[in-house]
């Protein structure tokens, strides 16, 4: 969900670098290899679930109170996702979510930077093996069995809003950044939003396919039912599709006397 940000250059270089096009949302160092990026995105992705899942069996074994379960496995994942993506944006963009990889291929396809279709290949089997793999792994710590299909009914239409709501805010939130340079306050922004929309949403913002799949393995507090993963990815994504269209309204490049775009 980061860019990296270049080094102190030389006046003449700088020069050379503003005029250089500037990296998508999740863009990476065109000299990383693919399978380091591919292995940011599946461990990058495991570690999000395994907190998401851990902080949220150890919050019901600390005490039965769902406010307070919900708070703990909130902030676990608010500080989790924040570190996640600092450390591992400048080698993969960190994504850790098909939704974003999508999107930004999406983009890239129509003239911007990203993705391509081999990388979009690559990252989203990544992205989905780390999920299921960080779920098992939160599982094993707890003592829980490896794999058990949560029971957990995710079905009814309003969680279904709240899924598009939370995949739509958390796009325009990142490729507004990028439209407007700021992809380096990602790390606190995204984790934030995440943190905020636990709250706000009311099927507590998975907001990633990925993720999603990932919890379906799981039966304890973070666990959604394998039967309710279609509709929640199916709303991820038309979520995400709203998201663009935010973006490109909300931050329409503007066109300079000659009738090119703008900078």
């Amino acid at each position: 969900m980061t860019a990296t940000e270049p080094v102190a250059a030389p006046a003449a270089e700088s020069d050379i670098a503003a005029d250089a096009p500037q990296p998508a949302p999740g863009a990476t160092p065109p000299r990383t290899p693919l399978i380091a990026r591919a292995a940011a995105e599946l461990v990058g992705t495991a570690a999000l679930v395994a907190i998401v899942v851990g902080s949220g069996i150890q919050a019901t074994e600390l005490t039965d109170d769902v406010a307070l379960q919900l708070l703990a496995n909130s902030t676990a994942t608010v500080f989790g996702l924040g570190v996640l993506i600092a450390l591992l944006g400048p080698v993969s963009g960190a994504h850790f979510n098909p939704a974003v990889t999508l999107a930004e291929w999406w983009t890239a396809r129509r003239g911007g930077a990203g993705v391509n279709a081999r990388e979009l290949a690559v990252y989203v089997p990544s992205q989905v093996v780390g999920a299921i793999a960080g779920a098992i792994l939160a599982d094993a710590m707890f003592g829980e069995p490896l794999v058990k299909w949560s029971t957990h009914d995710r079905s009814a239409g309003n969680l279904l809003l709240g899924e598009v709501v939370a995949t739509a805010g958390l796009i325009l939130l990142i490729f507004g950044l990028a439209r407007t340079d700021r992809l380096r306050f990602a790390p606190v922004a995204v984790a934030s939003y995440i943190g905020a929309a636990y709250w706000f949403t009311s099927s507590t913002s998975f907001a990633n396919p990925a993720v999603t799949i990932g919890r379906a393995f799981t039966d304890t507090f973070a666990g959604i039912a394998p039967a309710s993963v279609p509709g929640f990815i199916g709303m991820q994504l038309i979520g995400a599709v709203v998201g663009l269209a935010l973006v490109a309204v909300i931050f329409m490049r503007g066109r300079t006397d000659s009738g090119t775009p703008a900078a």
